[in-house]
Formats: C-alpha cells, sequence, structure tokens
C-alpha cells in the first residue's frame, strides 16, 4: 500500500508543506498550473529555492503578496468558498482544500462563539494561506497515496502576534484544531505548528502514528524560514507499508445515525457537504419508513473518535432532527495500491485491490475518466469501456 508519513519534529506551516512536496517530487509546473486556476492568480507569485537548516537540505517556499488591496487579506469563509470552486479545480482537489478551510472555519467558530458562517478569516484570508492550502490539496492529490500516518507534532511555546494580539503557543485556532492529535509542547521556542499547518494535517491524516512497518521510497525537506535550535525543517516520506488486512479497534470508528421525517429533500446536499468537510469519513441516506407508516429518512455519518462531537453537533445543528444515536462499529480495510497506467486516451489512476483468497480486482478512478471524456468530449460510458479495456490488458501483462 502506498502511504506518506508526515513528521513534524519542529512542526508544520504551509510553506513548508508545499517545499517538501516540491522536494519529494511533485511537479512545480503541475503545481504553478493549479495554482494559476485561482481567480486570485493575479495577486501572487510563488517562489521555490534550494536551502538549509543545521546541514539539511530541502526547499524552501515563499508566497509573495504582488500588493493588492488589504480588502482581499481579510476574506469571509464564504469567499474562501467562491474563490475554491471558481478555480474549476480537479474535484478531488476543491473537496480536499475545501475540508481544509472548512477546519478552519470550525475552529474558529468555536473559539469565537459564532457561526461558522459569519467567520471572518484574517492571516488565513490573505493570499500566502491561500496558496498554500490549495497547494497542499493540489500536491497530496497528485501524489495518490492510500494512507496518511504523522508522528507527534511539535507546536511550539511562549507567544505569537496575530490579529487577534499576542497569544500563546499553540494560537487557539491550532489548538482547537488539534484537538485529539499526539502533540509535543516546547521542543522550540516561537510558534512551531500555524493553524494552516495543522489543518492540512486534520484533513489529511489517517492515523496520528507512524507506520509499523514502512518501506520509504522517497523524501521530501520543506526548510522553514526562522532559526531554531533544531533543524526548521517538515520532512515527509512517501512509501510501501504492510497490505495486510487488519481490523481497527472498535473505539476508533463510529457511526452517527438520525431518523428524519420532517426536513426538505434539498437540505440534505449542503448537509452531507458540510459533514463531509468537517471530516466525516462516510455520509449517506437510507429511505425508511418509520411508525404510523411515516416515510422518513436516515442519516448515517461515519468518523474517528476524535470527530464524533463535533459531527453530532453539526447534524442537530444543521437538520430538523431533536435526537440521534452514536455507535462504535469495527472496521476491516482490504490492502490496496493506486496505479497510474497509460491508457490510449491518457492517463488513468487505478485502485488495485487484494482480496483475503489473494485474488486481485481493480477500479478505475471516476475522476480521471470524466476528465478523459470531458477532454475528447465523448460519452462517458466508452471512454471508460475503452480505457477499462487498456487497462485489463496492463495488468493481466504485469501479473
Amino acid at each position: 500500500m502506498r502511504a506518506l508519513h508526515y513528521q513534524c519534529s519542529a512542526g508544520i506551516a504551509g510553506d513548508m508543506h508545499l517545499g517538501a512536496m516540491v522536494d519529494l517530487g511533485v511537479p512545480e509546473a503541475l503545481l504553478r498550473e493549479g495554482l494559476g486556476r485561482l481567480p486570485c492568480a493575479a495577486e501572487f507569485a510563488i517562489e521555490f529555492r534550494r536551502a538549509s537548516k543545521f546541514g539539511i537540505f530541502g526547499i524552501q517556499a515563499q508566497v509573495k503578496s504582488l500588493g493588492y488591496s488589504d480588502d482581499n487579506q481579510h476574506r469571509q469563509y464564504g469567499d474562501i468558498v467562491k474563490l475554491v470552486k471558481a478555480a474549476r479545480l480537479t474535484p478531488g482537489v476543491e473537496t480536499r482544500a475545501l475540508a481544509i478551510f472548512e477546519r478552519i472555519a470550525v475552529a474558529e467558530a468555536k473559539i469565537h462563539d459564532i457561526p461558522v458562517e459569519q467567520v471572518h478569516f484574517h492571516e488565513v484570508g490573505a493570499v500566502d494561506s491561500i496558496v498554500d492550502i490549495v497547494g497542499a490539496a493540489i500536491c497530496l492529490d497528485a501524489l495518490a497515496v492510500e494512507r496518511v500516518f504523522c508522528d507527534p507534532v511539535e507546536v511550539g511555546s511562549g507567544f505569537v502576534d496575530c490579529a487577534h494580539g499576542r497569544l500563546p503557543v499553540p494560537a487557539p485556532a491550532t489548538q482547537e484544531i488539534l484537538a485529539g492529535v499526539p502533540c509535543s509542547y516546547g521542543g522550540v521556542r516561537g510558534e512551531a505548528t500555524t493553524p494552516t499547518g495543522a489543518a492540512i494535517l486534520k484533513a489529511s491524516v489517517d492515523e496520528f502514528a507512524p507506520p509499523a512497518r514502512f518501506a520509504p521510497s522517497a523524501v521530501g525537506y520543506g526548510v522553514g524560514q526562522r532559526d531554531f535550535d533544531i533543524p526548521n525543517v517538515l520532512r515527509i516520506v512517501v512509501g510501501e507499508c504492510s497490505t495486510e488486512v487488519r481490523s481497527a479497534p472498535a473505539a476508533e470508528h463510529y457511526k452517527i445515525e438520525a431518523n428524519i421525517d420532517d426536513m426538505s429533500p434539498e437540505a440534505y446536499e449542503p448537509l452531507i457537504d458540510h459533514l463531509l468537510a468537517a471530516g466525516a469519513s462516510d455520509v449517506y441516506v437510507t429511505p425508511i419508513v418509520m411508525k404510523k407508516s411515516r416515510p422518513a429518512i436516515s442519516l448515517t455519518v461515519l468518523c474517528e473518535a476524535e470527530r464524533v462531537d463535533a459531527l453530532a453537533d453539526a447534524v442537530l445543528n444543521r437538520s430538523t432532527t431533536i435526537g440521534l444515536r452514536v455507535l462504535p462499529f469495527d472496521k476491516r480495510v482490504l490492502p490496496r495500491e493506486m496505479r497510474t497506467v497509460q491508457t490510449r486516451l491518457g492517463p488513468v489512476r487505478v485502485k488495485v485491490v487484494t482480496q483475503p483468497d489473494g485474488q486481485r480486482r481493480w477500479k478505475s478512478e471516476f475522476d480521471d475518466v470524466r476528465r478523459l471524456a470531458d477532454e475528447a468530449e465523448l460519452d462517458y460510458l466508452q471512454v471508460k469501456a475503452a480505457v477499462d479495456a487498456d487497462i485489463a490488458k496492463v495488468l493481466a501483462a504485469d501479473d
């Protein structure tokens, strides 16, 4: 299974993350092309250069504002959502970018005791943070890893100056976002992990623990701007981890259920979008019949333990239900790997799964097939049949 391992011994910030990704091998041209789709592309320039801390070389990324109005540096959450959607990014990149912004918005809303829709971004609304977050989504999508691990996150110590004044480290938003995450404190003097860095982790990491068995294949170092008593670098490693089928402890996975018989059908789409962005592993609805033969919908939200309270509150706040059930459950995951196959119409990612009996099955990624169909102006089903035939030949030859 292709996996990614974050090693945040000096914390994580958005620019360090971009630098590490480029050093890891994400094409700079791919990143620039994606960022160039943003409506605010004229507001920034991004530079990458080789740099080092304590003799450890990597890539240092720097986003420079091109002097546009300060009004654009204090966008509201709704402005950010519109900006990302207007960029016409791939569905996977757009979803991940919005999920990262959502983590920050939910944290800020809780800290300031306001609805998410009223959150007014300060530092995170600035163009450099927008580039850091959308860039992170582009890079993670490009790597196409199946699982993401992370060591304990160093947050730093002391105080940090921000729009709300001089605050203790970690900043309130960082502390809120990292709820449930193993952290270390005081390893460096200063702010080691920013809200942007924390949100990237919470929206991307599957397991906040090192992989048990891991064969590294590539390493990237993102070099920070400041000097600490230890190397201010973020290390990201990609490799192959154990592919054995395993059952995760029941306490790690939860199911939130609510039976709803009085909510408009059109209200489910924004509710589901919000729940997914807020950290749900999956959300689905099932038609049911309740007492008195009343048609209704059973809403089911799957999540990990640290997201239960926030997601349960979201269901109660954003739907008409007045109660819900929270149930732990066991989860079994088949080993899988993501491959990219060159077909007659272009590259397509393929998910290959190994069954307990050793047999393998695969499925082409919908987003890639749809993209090829749109580019060729052909019917989706025709394109899928063509690329699946090519994929079958390639995989059969590999076997």
